[in-house]
């Protein structure tokens, strides 16, 4: 699958932006707890109701988006706006999504010291917390059905997760060893013959 080929579904712009910026400026207004809280107002704006991106090229997208460094929420932002409207798409995506960010950081910097203390700001933040935790884990199990995990791949997520949290091995690690496993599968199933790609659309090369 190609998540670059560039969308033929008609989007609304308004000048240099248009819908996408708006869009993204809206999420990134409501989104709390980061990047991966974002996943699943991203999901329903863009696959559920505009349906700009297909659910198999959100989960190509987020793969990406995680494997590249910086910030998530700004990767997967500029992935989604340059794979729907190139070069313009990924600026309106990306300033859409850092722009809410940064005025509210701003304003917050100017006038923290006066409501630093305050019980109320305090009680607000602490019942936002648990609902952070679902904002994450929801995409988190959604992602995991539509990666199509059963009993002989569950285990992968789970020896991954205790490598990074029990052994403290590095994700960078795990995504290479993950990516080059993926590889080899992927390899290997193309020279038995097992691989799902029609005839003449493998990534992998003839084998004389």
């Amino acid at each position: 699958m190609n998540v670059y080929r560039e969308s033929k579904v008609p989007l609304p712009w308004g000048g240099v932006g248009g819908g996408l910026f708006t869009t993204f400026f809206k999420i990134g207004i409501f989104t709390l707890g980061g990047g991966y809280a974002m996943i699943p107002l991203i999901e329903e704006e863009m696959v559920n109701k505009k349906q700009w991106v297909s659910k198999d090229e959100m989960l190509d997208l987020i793969a990406i988006a995680q494997s590249c460094p910086g910030v998530f929420a700004i990767n997967i932002a500029t992935f989604i706006g340059y794979k729907l409207r190139k070069t313009r798409g990924a600026i309106a995506t990306t300033l859409g999504t850092a722009l809410p960010s940064f005025l509210i950081i701003l304003v917050i910097a100017i006038f923290f010291k006066q409501f630093e203390d305050n019980k109320v700001v305090a009680a607000i933040f602490r019942g936002i917390r648990p609902a952070v935790v679902a904002l994450i884990a929801v995409p988190t199990f959604r992602l995991g059905q539509r990666a199509k995990l059963n009993k002989f791949t569950i285990w992968i997520p789970v020896v991954c997760a205790l490598a990074i949290w029990a052994l403290g091995v590095s994700p960078i690690w795990i995504i290479i060893i993950a990516g080059l496993g993926g590889w080899l599968y992927g390899l290997y199933q193309h020279r038995t013959g097992t691989d799902s790609y029609g005839p003449n659309k493998s990534p992998y090369p003839k084998s004389e």
